[in-house]
């Protein structure tokens, strides 16, 4: 079970989540080959102070070496970002969780560089950005998580794509990683109950080869075993009396 959070705190959640969306919507502009995965990193950082939140990466309680992830081609998640160049093409994940008043929001998304996505990119980019709002619409008030992750794997099983099982999304608020874990897969009416006023990040990952994993040498990053091309994306979310509140939206 999450603690409760008073509607101070959920506001809270609120506001900052409308702080990371607006980041994005910067980030995204930015976003165009020949601009290195760092100079993201000092973007995000920059805007991240100037719009009064803290980058939760940076704090005791991750420690990572940067503000956001940045993951590119066959890399899943957890992405350190380095001087490596943006190319024309590449697939590349952001994943950024923000504090503000406390209380931490999380959100992922998926781009193809400098050009509209086409073929088998654009079926991958797709179909895991689906899977992600179906499994917020599979939420009409309390929920299980199971009833979530089965959302979740039906869309992805209809598109054909690896669904990574060892990664999952999470219970988020007072803390970047709570109770429960939110898989990505899952039977109806199995899991924990989610109950009004909880906060959790919903985050598909998937690619478009086999679900296995591996961890790279850097100790963050996280890659296909088979090479294959990965996205994911993600968003927090309130569960409310009938249904579901996107935190990380505008």
């Amino acid at each position: 079970m999450q603690p409760k959070k008073t509607p101070q705190q959920i506001d809270a959640m609120r506001e900052g989540g409308k702080i990371l969306a607006t980041i994005y919507e910067g980030l995204k502009k930015q976003i165009v080959p020949g601009v290195s995965e760092l100079e993201l990193d000092a973007w995000v950082d920059r805007e991240i102070k100037a719009l009064g939140a803290v980058a939760t990466y940076k704090t005791p309680e991750v420690k990572f070496p940067n503000v956001i992830c940045i993951s590119a081609n066959d890399e899943i998640v957890h992405g350190i970002p380095t001087a490596y160049k943006l190319e024309q093409g590449d697939v590349v994940s952001f994943d950024l969780v923000i504090s503000y008043k406390g209380m931490k929001t999380d959100s992922a998304f998926t781009v193809v560089v400098g050009e509209k996505p086409g073929g088998a990119k654009k079926h991958l980019l797709t179909y895991t950005e689906r899977s992600l709002y179906a499994g917020v619409d599979a939420i009409k008030g309390p929920v299980y998580t199971g009833d979530i992750g089965a959302a979740v794997e039906k869309v992805l099983d209809e598109g054909r794509l690896g669904i990574i099982r060892e990664l999952v999304g999470h219970g988020v608020g007072q803390e970047m990683h709570m109770p429960p874990e939110i898989p990505n897969y899952g039977t109806k009416g199995t899991g924990v109950l989610l109950k009004p006023g909880d906060t959790i990040a919903i985050e598909p990952m998937a690619t478009l080869g086999k679900e296995r994993i591996r961890s790279e040498e850097d100790g963050w990053t996280i890659s296909t075993a088979d090479g294959s091309l990965a996205a994911h994306f993600e968003h927090t979310v309130l569960i409310t009396e009938t249904g579901a509140e996107i935190l990380t939206q505008l």
